[in-house]
């Protein structure tokens, strides 16, 4: 029987070779090589950080951890994968390519980059996407990084095709999988560093396999958007939990965020509940002709009416968005485009490549575009008690309108992030992290 990866991933490269060939012609190109990236050394030191792909090379090739290769595309021509396999005794090889998805490229195995070098040094009228420092006399006579060759080839990727969201959706399993041992993990008392290695134990992966750095944060940390550390001391009280975590799928991103509390919490779990609630009705909203910031200032009057029918802000949603004060509850953006990247491209440039920067109330917001049949977007609304955000509140005109016993009450939980990863189709979105959970479930 057929694997049924090779049927998939051989449709992603039939349909992405026709689509960058057909760009490449219309440019005037020869043809495209994209290199996988190489490992650089931190400033006066001999190690380097964990090496991932570039995402041009990781969209076309499923090796997402293999430096130093090199996809030669051109037009008519069946692509090319120069593929390094050091002779090398201080580090572990890549192994060869796999068998189901080696058949849609020519394979050229190299021992070094030189192998491939070569080859190109002399040709002209060829794309490059790289790093400079490591393509060196690759690039005479070549365009690095062609702003309009590069936008053409993230507005393809904005639409995923079969093989990607399968890939997407694997990860989100994966991933969840994580979510709910770390769950366990704190309702067991653990520290954050505990909780992540649970973590990371469940996905089966660790954290330089990881697309992105875990978020792990007890309590009041809940409260650092992009809060970085991990405590390896127990909390006294284990109030809240906010985990944003993901996992890899040959070389694709699951983004995951779920906030937990202990049952005798009621104020919070009811905050969290409510969020959860406003979250799938977003969800449920992501249709082709959607606007995304449309989307986003609706979920600013979402969390405005959890506020007000919490009493924590006594202001109706519209008031509380045209003054400004639902952003110092939610001061980020509603989501982004996730792919090879977990923030992936094109979000916020329009399909003939025109800038769409996001309105000046929302500068955090990643993806302004209107939706389309094959994004995988993320949607993640978040209710956060920050101080240096609400201080402000307190000298303002709306001052009064805030019940402050009850925020500092709830401050060191610090706040809440309710993230699903779903597909826009042309009948009703398809939701990977709920589908995820409900199969864990």
């Amino acid at each position: 029987m057929p694997n049924p990866d090779a049927l998939l991933f051989a449709r992603h490269i039939e349909q992405r070779s026709e689509e960058i060939d057909k760009i490449l012609t219309e440019l005037g190109y020869d043809g495209l090589l994209i290199h996988s990236g190489r490992p650089e050394n931190r400033l006066l030191d001999d190690q380097h950080p964990p090496f991932r792909a570039h995402a041009p090379f990781a969209a076309l090739v499923p090796e997402p951890f293999t430096p130093d290769c090199l996809l030669e595309l051109r037009p008519g021509r069946k692509p090319r994968l120069w593929y390094c396999q050091p002779d090398d005794f201080w580090h572990l090889p890549p192994e060869g390519p796999a068998s189901w998805w080696a058949h849609c490229f020519d394979i050229e195995i190299v021992t070094e980059p030189a192998g491939w070098h070569e080859c190109f040094a002399a040709q002209r009228a060829l794309a490059v996407i790289g790093d400079e420092r490591a393509l060196g006399g690759l690039l005479d006579g070549a365009d690095l990084n062609a702003p309009e060759l590069m936008w053409r080839l993230d507005e393809i990727r904005t639409r995923k095709t079969a093989w990607e969201r399968e890939c997407l959706a694997r990860a989100n399993k994966r991933a969840v999988a994580g979510h709910l041992a770390a769950a366990r993990a704190f309702r067991d008392g653990g520290s954050e560093l505990e909780i992540h290695l649970a973590y990371v134990a469940a996905v089966g992966q660790d954290q330089d396999q990881l697309p992105y750095n875990s978020i792990c944060a007890v309590n009041e940390h809940a409260a650092v958007l992009h809060y970085q550390h991990r405590n390896p001391e127990r909390p006294a009280q284990s109030l809240s939990f906010l985990l944003d975590a993901g996992a890899d799928t040959l070389g694709y991103a699951a983004d995951i965020t779920r906030t937990w509390t202990g049952e005798e919490h009621l104020d919070f779990a009811a905050l969290i509940e409510a969020l959860d609630r406003a979250q799938l009705q977003l969800c449920d909203e992501l249709r082709p002709g959607v606007s995304f910031v449309d989307l986003h200032r609706r979920a600013h009057l979402a969390i405005a009416g959890i506020l007000e029918q919490a009493g924590l802000v006594r202001m109706a949603p519209d008031e509380q968005l045209e003054s400004g004060v639902s952003s110092r509850f939610f001061p980020h953006g509603l989501g982004h485009h996730i792919g090879a990247q977990v923030h992936d491209v094109g979000g916020q440039i329009d399909a003939q490549g025109q800038p769409l920067p996001p309105p000046d109330e929302y500068p955090a917001l990643r993806l302004t575009r209107r939706l389309e049949p094959g994004n995988v977007v993320t949607v993640e609304p978040g209710l956060y008690f920050i101080p240096s955000l609400l201080e402000p509140l307190r000298t303002s005109e709306y001052a009064d309108r805030i019940d402050w016993a009850q925020v500092e009450a709830l401050s060191p939980y610090g706040g809440i992030r309710i993230e699903d990863n779903v597909l826009v189709s042309e009948a009703d979105p398809v939701n990977f992290t709920r589908q995820a959970f409900a199969v864990a479930d």
